[in-house]
């Protein structure tokens, strides 16, 4: 398997993935990235949202929704340490739009700018992975 790279997606809870890929998409500060073998070394945060892994031989992808982190490409071996990770047949649309609509209720009694700043960050995961949902059905 040599036009493949190590992946592995951690959470602080838990490994979501460890294995070979031919390519990986993440969810990058600026845009999604594309991430195939022997890439370009690079460090960079992640946003909440959809990472897909193309596992060789198999012909859906394997889909994780991540809540933010760190990604780190080397030319053989990524590895996505997210703050949150979930297995996208793990994923709960009820749970998320709960999760989005307290958020929105945050938002508007925040009293001070950290407690909007907070209520905003976690208004923007529950929109991501609502998205990601959205995205993974449609892959199916």
């Amino acid at each position: 398997m040599a036009n493949t790279i190590h992946v592995d997606v951690v959470s602080a809870e838990e490994q979501i993935y460890g294995g070979p890929a031919e390519f990986i998409t993440v969810p990058g500060e600026t845009g999604e990235l594309g991430i195939y073998p022997r890439h370009i070394p690079l460090i960079t945060r992640i946003r909440p949202g959809a990472l897909r892994i193309k596992v060789p031989g198999q012909a859906e992808e394997e889909f994780v929704f991540v809540a933010g982190g760190i990604l780190e490409v080397q030319p053989h071996t990524v590895t996505v340490l997210a703050d949150t990770a979930i297995r996208g047949h793990d994923l709960d649309e009820a749970k998320a739009a709960e999760a989005k609509k307290m958020a929105e209720e945050k938002v508007e009694k925040s009293e001070s700018d950290i407690d909007y700043a907070h209520a905003r960050a976690e208004l923007a995961v529950a929109v991501a992975e609502l998205a990601a949902i959205a995205k993974y059905r449609n892959k199916r």
